[in-house]
């Protein structure tokens, strides 16, 4: 009786083609278009997924994802206050919005329609007569006030704030936690300016979330043991800037600045065990404290 001819493996994906390639981690013949590499050999897609799903993401020390470190939140951010410069200027019409208005020396951009729709306004009487900023229920000034700037020198030094802090605290963060850091300490230096400046003085720009990230970085450096050496002298300078340029909002820097001290404190302090809970219920307590300040100076006004 004549034996039979040893039968040629197949891939177990693709019938159709034979193959000796078999994946290391389940033994099955796997065709060229099957193979995955893996540290030693290759792997069929199956044993591939399987195992991503059992690694476990990378994570900061402080509990973001590992994502943070290609700087996309500072990258979008840095796009959508170009993109809301260029808007800017074109509301103007070729007016003072790219220089010729005030600060630096004349250097600074003058105010445009957009920077009149969307600046921190407390309460202020229009041109034609009307009555309009945040105590009349215009509180999108409190977030817009944030992207907008006047003129492209203004723009151009928080820009570069921006990229400098920014890449690294997103990096140590994760995304989701920078952009939190970011939109909270903005919005605290808008709701500062809107407590302390005149009425009917707007102020706009991201140099409040700016403040809120120099905080930051100092907050973050210590509780990682790094040297703060270097953040300090910059800092010092920034706020000297504040209180000798004529037309900035000193309240809103500030506002910032211990705004954004406050939410790092709590990402960078809160338990290992309960980190995501805690970060989220502080920073979450931040904000209402924030709205609650607004409320009240929006009642002062109106009473």
């Amino acid at each position: 009786m004549s034996e039979s001819p040893p039968t040629t493996p197949v891939c177990y994906r693709h019938p159709g083609r034979e193959t000796y390639i078999r994946c290391n981690r389940c033994d099955r013949p796997i065709c060229p278009d099957c193979m995955r590499e893996a540290a030693v050999g290759h792997q069929c897609p199956e044993c591939v997924d399987e195992g991503r799903r059992s690694v476990r993401p990378a994570r900061t020390a402080f509990g973001g994802g590992d994502a943070g470190r290609h700087g996309y939140v500072t990258k979008v951010l840095i796009g959508l206050n170009l993109m809301m410069m260029l808007v800017s200027i074109l509301s103007d019409r070729g007016g003072d919005a790219v220089a010729g208005g005030s600060g630096f020396g004349g250097l600074m951009g003058g105010s445009t329609p957009l920077t009149n729709w969307g600046a921190v306004l407390g309460q202020a009487v229009f041109l034609d007569g009307t009555v309009g900023g945040i105590a009349q229920g215009e509180w999108y000034r409190l977030v817009t006030a944030m992207f907008l700037h006047y003129g492209v020198l203004h723009l151009l030094l928080n820009m570069w704030a921006l990229w400098v802090l920014g890449r690294s605290l997103e990096a140590v963060l994760g995304p989701a936690r920078f952009v939190a850091l970011y939109l909270v300490a903005g919005l605290g230096g808008n709701v500062a300016a809107y407590l302390f400046s005149a009425e009917n003085q707007a102020t706009a720009g991201a140099s409040t979330a700016i403040f809120g990230l120099f905080a930051a970085t100092f907050v973050i450096m210590r509780r990682l043991g790094r040297d703060t050496s270097a953040i300090l002298p910059i800092l010092v300078i920034n706020l000297i800037f504040t209180f000798a340029v004529p037309g900035i909002s000193i309240a809103g820097h500030l506002g910032g600045l211990v705004t954004g001290a406050m939410v790092a404190l709590v990402m960078a302090y809160a338990p290992r065990s309960h980190r995501t809970l805690v970060q989220s219920v502080g920073t979450t307590a931040v904000l209402v404290l924030l709205l609650v300040l607004a409320l009240g100076r929006t009642f002062a006004l109106l009473g």
